[in-house]
């Protein structure tokens, strides 16, 4: 297996677009209002890309010592990702019988409890990998957890594929929040360190940095100069 490159991989999510900014905010899902991006969506649409990011994920997870029975994606956007990285996972184990497992955007109403959450073979006690594209507030990642761990799976970590650095509206960092369920959070990409390397890219005009230093100043775990 590859060992994990950050510089290379910061350098693929640039190459490939996943940091940007735009001339006119918009809103994003957690309702903040946002004058730059992260989009992991283009990576997970053609082979090669996701072969190369999913690549990047199995280096990483095996540089921080995390192991686990399968990865869970946090729904939708990281179910196709997930399903990937078990079918690499099996193949690296050379284990035919590896779990591809796909988390349900809606829980399940009828029929066994555990395919609640579920489409794949699981049992209770199984250990997973929770796998997120963009983790901005950690809602959604903590909705994920706390299914999982009501269904009696072990949840041995959490993985963002782009960490927007930001503060929750309860002032936590998602490192922190995901840690009270006595999980761990790891970010492969860090916002603080990507909007630079976009910035000399894509070359923003001045009005659109200040307007996400503004941003960082109220949202960031920490400030971020850009100019």
């Amino acid at each position: 297996m590859r060992e994990f490159d950050q510089a290379e991989y910061n350098e693929f999510l640039i190459d490939n677009r996943v940091i940007g900014f735009f001339e006119n905010p918009i809103t994003l899902k957690s309702g903040r209002i946002s004058p730059w991006y992260a989009n992991c969506r283009d990576l997970m649409s053609r082979v090669g890309l996701i072969d190369q990011l999913t690549d990047f994920v199995l280096a990483f997870s095996a540089e921080k010592g995390i192991t686990a029975d399968y990865f869970y994606g946090v729904p939708d956007g990281a179910t196709k990702l997930a399903v990937i990285l078990n079918y690499k996972k099996g193949k690296l184990d050379s284990n035919e019988n590896q779990a591809l497992v796909i988390g349900r955007g809606k829980p399940k109403k009828h029929g066994d409890p555990k395919d609640k959450y579920f489409i794949g073979p699981v049992k209770e006690k199984d250990r997973v990998i929770i796998i997120e594209d963009v983790t901005t507030t950690g809602s959604s990642l903590i909705d994920t957890i706390k299914h999982l761990q009501e269904s009696n799976i072990e949840v041995v970590a959490a993985i963002g594929l782009v960490n927007r650095m930001e503060k929750r509206d309860d002032g936590k960092a998602v490192e922190r929040a995901v840690g009270e369920l006595n999980v761990s959070y790891f970010a492969m990409g860090n916002s603080t360190e990507l909007l630079p390397l976009a910035r000399d890219v894509l070359k923003p005009s001045d009005p659109v940095l200040e307007e996400v230093e503004k941003y960082f100043d109220q949202y960031g775990i920490e400030a971020l100069k850009l100019k």
